[in-house]
């Protein structure tokens, strides 16, 4: 069987099965088995986890006033309860019924806010409470609001009378109850990850008993132990499921300690495992590197994580599990995708990438991937995930990995990624003094029988990186000039660097700070074209790209340098 024919068979199994899935999900949320969600009502809660994710009083203020700045977008609810407001954007809505934003009402500390609170939770209870259906009681919203409640319970209980109490109360055990049913039927993937740990929290900050905490705890270790890797990454090979999972961890492993309870050794082993991992992702300036669905970094995100990290210590250079190599010199980092792609279950956001880098010095990024606008808009996703958005080779421009793009799949799977390369061998090559690796991949031997190599080294303190690209043919023929053979090496310049030509014809880049950096390629003349950075925070951004365009018939083999350098007295009518 082809690797195609092998995919798509197994991209179909995938369908079947999602497609079983959520008609028991429909099942479950029908009035069969709704009886099965009522019982008794807890007591209390007793303890208010904490919530390790930023929060802004400012915001509180917002929501008070009825702007709701959730998923990038800004709804104004005109003095209506949010929960009547139709807003067709699905980002917002899943936000609006997560309830993270509590922790803003938390971090106002008024009496306003927590009363704001209070109405607002009373209004979903009112509103959604009694119906398991929409957008509300998506498994994965579910588990947000489960850990949102038990965070923010103090504030929302504040000042509470007995009437409210005791419906707040009822409503999260009626939630617990079916994220506990309907667990099993979510997808692989982070969302089925943190239904785990909002049913350990669950047991853990209210009165159960001691077998459902052993339960909630055994069920959270197994996921655990399917879904990290060995090296700290998460099956996704996304940075940000790194960020976003270690943001639901370090605040369950405290609350295990104050209620005196062992957490799980996959628990503990993961967590230190992880935190390390978002350290190798991390470039200087506190960004993570933009691969496989990773968007614009929040710094304040990584830094309120990092807090928690007791091993010091530099970033590792290997994550082989992940698939990411990591050359750091002199204050020069350079970030590399070596892995195959995740598994077609939990590949949706996962990008055509396979041996694009990225390069910063100091605190300014120069050779990035054009990475995800988080919050924008659908239709960009697909040119975000192509091999031309990323700091790496196409041939004929076509990308190392394809998507399906069918809507019958896309209603149950999103976008999953298919028929990417196979086989990812990597060597590293560090010597004294030098940081390097070779890695290969096999994602074009399928349609044009061509392998991409990479080989790239970090010398002189930091000071050049060197590379060199070859386009090996599968067997002992030569290439052939049959219009098949056009190779394209992409470098994307981070937007806010300028890029000139200085008198010797060198491209030269220039960041706010005093690095400056030329590129020379002695193989094939290098070309600048226009290029789009998604991943700004503002949204996506005009920048520029340096392009080697060759006939692999011609030349196999391009070599490139990018060396840190002064340039005395530069032409600004030179710059491109």
């Amino acid at each position: 069987m082809s690797i195609a024919a092998d995919s798509t068979t197994r991209l179909w199994a995938l369908v079947a099965k999602e497609f079983w899935r959520k008609t028991r999900r429909r099942l479950r949320a029908g009035p069969i088995y709704r009886w099965r969600y009522s019982g008794r009502t807890p007591e209390r809660v007793l303890i208010a986890p904490p919530d390790l994710r930023l929060a802004d009083p400012q915001i509180a203020l917002e929501i008070y006033y009825g702007r709701f700045p959730l998923s990038g977008h800004l709804v104004e609810t005109g003095g209506q309860s949010p929960f009547l407001v139709e807003v067709p954007n699905r980002g917002w809505q899943r936000s609006l019924h997560g309830f993270r934003w509590l922790r803003h009402m938390r971090a106002a500390g008024t009496e306003l806010a927590a009363a704001n609170a209070r109405a607002l939770v009373s209004d979903w209870i009112t509103m959604h409470g009694g119906r398991i259906s929409g957008v509300a009681w998506e498994p994965a919203t579910t588990a947000k609001r489960i850990i949102a409640w038990l965070q923010h319970s103090s504030v929302v209980l504040q000042g509470a009378e007995f009437a409210f109490y005791r419906a707040f109360l009822r409503s999260l055990a009626v939630q617990i109850r079916y994220l506990r049913s309907i667990v099993r039927e979510m997808p692989n993937g982070k969302d089925r990850l943190r239904a785990r740990v909002a049913l350990a929290f669950a047991a853990l900050s209210l009165p159960v008993p001691a077998t459902a905490l052993r339960s909630a705890t055994r069920s959270l270790a197994e996921e655990l132990d399917r879904q990290i890797l060995p090296d700290g990454g998460h099956i996704s090979r996304n940075p940000m499921a790194v960020l976003e999972i270690l943001a639901d961890l370090l605040p369950l492993r405290h609350t295990y300690a104050n209620q005196a309870e062992q957490p799980p050794a996959a628990l503990i082993n993961a967590v230190d495992r992880m935190l390390p991992a978002l350290r190798f992702f991390r470039h200087q300036d506190g960004s993570l590197a933009r691969f496989n669905g990773m968007g614009a970094t929040i710094h304040d995100r990584i830094a309120a994580i990092l807090r928690h990290d007791d091993t010091g210590g530099a970033p590792p250079l290997h994550a082989t599990h992940s698939g990411y190599e990591r050359l750091a010199l002199g204050g020069t980092t350079v970030i590399a995708d070596t892995g195959a792609p995740p598994p077609i279950d939990v590949s949706s956001y996962a990008h055509a990438g396979c041996l694009s880098f990225e390069m910063s010095s100091g605190r300014q990024h120069y050779i990035v991937n054009a990475g995800v606008d988080t919050y924008g808009i659908a239709e960009l996703r697909p040119l975000a995930r192509a091999t031309a958005a990323h700091s790496t080779v196409t041939i004929n421009d076509t990308s190392s990995a394809s998507f399906s793009h069918s809507q019958r799949v896309s209603g149950l799977l999103g976008s999953p990624l298919v028929a990417g390369p196979k086989a990812v061998p990597v060597q590293r090559s560090d010597r004294p003094g030098i940081h390097g690796f070779v890695a290969r991949h096999d994602g074009y031997a399928q349609r044009f029988g061509l392998h991409h190599e990479r080989e790239l080294s970090l010398a002189a303190g930091g000071n050049i990186l060197e590379g060199c690209d070859r386009i090996l043919r599968s067997g002992t023929a030569p290439i052939k000039n049959d219009g098949r053979d056009l190779v394209t090496v992409r470098f994307h310049i981070h937007p806010d660097v300028q890029l000139f030509r200085d008198q010797k014809e060198r491209l030269v880049l220039t960041g706010p700070d005093i690095d400056t950096w030329v590129f020379i390629s002695p193989d094939v003349p290098a070309e600048v074209e226009e290029s789009i950075y998604f991943a700004g925070l503002g949204g996506p951004r005009r920048s520029r790209q340096i392009v080697l365009a060759f006939k692999a018939s011609e030349i196999s083999e391009v070599h490139w340098q990018f060396s840190r350098t002064r340039i005395i007295g530069r032409i600004d009518n030179d710059r491109l």
